[in-house]
């Protein structure tokens, strides 16, 4: 068992993982810049460690200062959160040379995943449903051409190693395709070191659909449902929620199994998600995350799980405390991301927080690291907090949200909570019928 945990984060993710170490008895560990030397994170923990200053590349990216805190510490294992290192396979090979154990699967897996091109090749081979595209990275503009023209207009270009929407560019038509070519390989160039791109089919009104899935690393695994993460902005996702309105319990469980066998396959270790989009009644595999999401307290309101106790667990070496058959989804969950940014841009707005009020009450939960007083600094992500509502049905979830909303009060930055609120009154939201599409084309007509 684990005596003491360093948490590779900050923010509400890091007060996350610090309260499952606490109601476990395991002693919490956290690391900071100098900009977050009075953050919660840093408060709560049982010791903390500052390890550079404000820039990530210098403090929460710094392999090497993370591994000397787990040493000055004594730390056995390390929580990476999300974002960060959390999906660094170098990081977690360094941690495993110094016999520090990675709360998260292997290097291997995170590697193959990392990839765009390898990880469509393996889940193939695995049996999950891809989208049509090229079967590896495409070099010229020639075969560009070619490949789109097989697979048909509209297609999507796509920097192998991207993510968060940078490196992608859509095309069309065919006189779209040169332009969207050459622009996708230079993104990917300038945000990843590498101008690899693939070729993948644009799906018109397709939904976001992610399938949670858990795996004991010794080739047993489950899946905890789906998220329907359709309302994005660039690529971001807003709202999150399960089950997904428009999946039925027998797509539910076709889905989930091939996505629990695919991972059991490969002995995978830990949570991970598995991303589709959706249409026409048809699932396809758009990548994998290796690692908690942003988004997995709506998979715990419906199953009633601490994914967090189970990472730690399956990383201890224990075995999985629930089966497929322990799980059942009950109600319904919302998400909502709260961030400091000024509406309409979205530009993000550090500052000093005046006045914080937390919403309560029956079914809502928030996920912040919040205070009175804390300055939220410029440096880092403008995720400042997650309102997570559960009902026992869809309407009663989003009654909740719109109440928790009208509580939660957050003074002296901006934040996209009237975002929220003025959502909450557009019909295709409370019906849920809306597509990967639809936010963006409500913002442009609401802000026009």
């Amino acid at each position: 068992m684990f005596d003491k945990i360093l948490i590779a984060n900050r923010g509400e993710i890091a007060l996350r993982v610090v309260r499952a170490c606490r109601e476990m008895g395991i002693r919490s560990v956290a690391v900071h810049s100098t900009a977050d030397s009075d953050a919660m994170h840093v408060r709560m923990a049982d010791e903390a460690i500052c390890i550079g200053p404000p820039p990530s590349d210098r403090s929460y990216l710094s392999i090497p200062a993370i591994v000397s805190a787990c040493e000055i510490s004594g730390a056995q294992a390390v929580h990476p959160g999300y974002g960060f290192l959390s999906e660094n396979a170098k990081f977690v090979q360094i941690l495993e040379d110094h016999d520090i154990a990675f709360i998260g699967p292997t290097a291997e897996h995170i590697r193959i995943m990392g990839d765009k091109i390898t990880a469509k090749e393996t889940m193939k081979a695995l049996g999950v449903p891809c989208v049509p595209g090229s079967e590896g990275g495409v070099d010229t503009l020639e075969d560009a051409r070619r490949i789109a023209a097989e697979i048909g207009f509209p297609v999507i270009v796509k920097a192998t190693a991207g993510g968060g929407g940078r490196g992608m560019k859509l095309a069309l038509a065919p006189e779209d395709l040169s332009e969207a070519f050459q622009t996708a390989r230079s993104e990917a160039k300038a945000c990843f070191g590498n101008d690899e791109v693939y070729i993948e089919k644009y799906l018109q009104k397709p939904r976001h659909i992610e399938v949670q899935v858990f795996g004991d690393g010794k080739g047993g695994a489950v899946h905890l449902g789906e998220r329907d993460c359709s309302l994005q902005r660039r690529h971001q996702k807003v709202l999150e929620e399960a089950p997904g309105p428009v999946i039925s319990p027998e797509m539910r469980a076709r889905i989930g199994r091939i996505c629990a066998d695919a991972v059991a396959g490969i002995n995978y270790r830990g949570a991970g998600t598995i991303e589709f989009l959706y249409e026409d009644g048809e699932f396809y595999f758009i990548e994998m995350n290796t690692r908690l999401q942003v988004e997995h307290p709506v998979t715990e309101a419906v199953f009633g799980v601490d994914l967090v106790r189970e990472q730690i667990r399956v990383a201890e070496g224990l075995p999985m405390s629930f089966t497929q058959e322990d799980l059942e989804m009950r109600g319904h969950a919302i998400e909502v991301r709260i961030n400091a940014e000024k509406l309409p841009d979205f530009t993000p707005c550090p500052g000093t927080i005046t006045q914080f009020h937390a919403p309560g009450g029956l079914g809502v939960r928030i996920d912040s690291a919040l205070y009175d007083g804390y300055t939220i600094p410029p440096y880092y992500d403008s995720l400042i907090g997650k309102l997570i509502v559960h009902g026992r049905d869809r309407p009663e979830a989003i009654a909740r949200l719109r109440r928790a909303l009208g509580e939660l009060i957050v003074d002296g930055v901006e934040t996209t909570i009237p975002l929220f609120k003025d959502l909450l009154e557009e019909e295709a939201i409370l019906t849920g019928e809306y597509d990967i599409h639809w936010l963006e084309k409500w913002l442009a007509e609401k802000y026009a």
